[in-house]
């Protein structure tokens, strides 16, 4: 009969088990897709949809969705109890952190992030003000 896979790894070096045992904790770290970061999170789309002040069918979307806002994923992050950080990678250089992009696209003051009922407002008075100057 054949060795199980406990066995396998038994039987390799000390230090060839502790690389495949942090590449393993790292594998188990990562999430595919927004529901299991939530689940991760242990939150209910419910959960979310009261935090977001959205029905929860909107969160079965957002979800589901594979292009989005970087608003919309900030949004949801931070209503999973996370932090949005992003990491751009350019060749030979090193990675630089993009934080809070959305509110230095909004024009937020100090950082601070606009309710997403505000940043429509602002945004439908800044089209208001480019019609009525045409």
């Amino acid at each position: 009969m054949g060795r199980t896979v406990d066995e396998i790894i038994a039987a390799l070096p000390k230090q060839r088990r502790a690389r495949i045992d942090a590449r393993y904790r790292e594998l188990k770290d990562e999430v595919e897709s927004l529901a299991a970061l939530r689940k991760a999170a242990g939150k209910a789309q419910a959960d979310l949809a009261a935090i977001l002040k959205i029905k929860q069918p909107s969160v079965s979307k957002i979800e589901k969705q594979t292009d989005m806002y970087l608003s919309t994923l900030r949004s949801y992050v931070e209503a999973i109890g996370g932090e949005l950080d992003l990491v751009v990678r350019l060749p030979a250089r090193r990675a630089v952190h993009l934080n809070r992009l959305g509110d230095v696209l909004d024009g937020s003051p100090k950082g601070k992030s606009q309710p997403r009922v505000a940043r429509a407002r602002q945004a439908k008075k800044s089209r208001r003000r480019v019609v009525g100057a045409a």
